[in-house]
């Protein structure tokens, strides 16, 4: 006859005391960031986790927003996460965007679609990257420099989102560029009012800058 199988109490498991707080910030992450593909989004966040590198964790659940497509494409939830993933380096290889961009569940086409605008060989500039992702969110060009300003604010979520007039600078001429039919006048005449608004904020922008009916339009 086979033996019987070997019988186990609780006191012959040997539970690691880190297992339950591991489980439950994992829990949370989940729910927070809501994967498509949780077993692939599993993966990345325990490689990720056991590199000390930046979790691909959404900072709270997103709420449905009125340009955002009922998909499972890019939210401005998942391209800060990317920053926080990729925006230290500057310079970024494309394999890098690739598997970050794939860790978070996010259509390959999608991502094409990006780096076709402006890319070339196998690397990318991160804030031209990123720049571009704002657009792919949907909307004008005013609404991708509110989404730009909101990823990159250090201000609390619901502040001002403030960031220096220089990287709003950088932004706004790179997507005019990429745009194609934003003239040069229009670009200064806006940069003229914003620098004066900038001036009486230590040097800083926000999208209600941009947005006011005394800033000319931008595009």
């Amino acid at each position: 006859m086979p033996l019987p199988e070997p019988m186990f109490c609780a006191q012959q498991i040997n539970i690691p005391p880190e297992l339950p707080d591991l489980l439950k910030e994992f829990t949370k992450a989940a729910i927070r960031t809501q994967p498509q593909d949780v077993l692939q989004w599993s993966a990345a966040y325990f490689s990720t986790l056991s590199k000390g590198e930046p979790l691909p964790v959404k900072e709270r659940v997103e709420m449905p927003v009125a340009t955002q497509k009922t998909d499972t494409g890019l939210t401005p939830g998942l391209l800060r996460v990317l920053h926080r993933q990729l925006a230290a380096g500057g310079i970024v290889p494309v394999e890098e965007v690739e598997q970050k961009w794939k860790d978070l569940c996010l259509p390959q086409a999608q991502l094409l679609s990006i780096l076709q605008l402006d890319h070339q060989g196998r690397e990318v500039e991160w804030m031209k990257f990123l720049a571009l992702a704002c657009s792919a969110l949907g909307g004008s060009i005013t609404t991708a420099l509110k989404y730009a300003c909101e990823i990159l604010t250090e201000d609390p979520e619901g502040g001002a989102a403030r960031i220096p007039f220089q990287t709003f600078v950088f932004l706004y001429k790179y997507l005019a560029q990429v745009d194609g039919d934003i003239s040069d006048t229009t670009v200064q005449e806006v940069l003229g009012a914003l620098e004066e608004e900038a001036g009486k904020q230590g040097g800083m922008i926000q999208p209600r800058n941009f947005l006011s009916p005394q800033c000319p339009p931008l595009s």
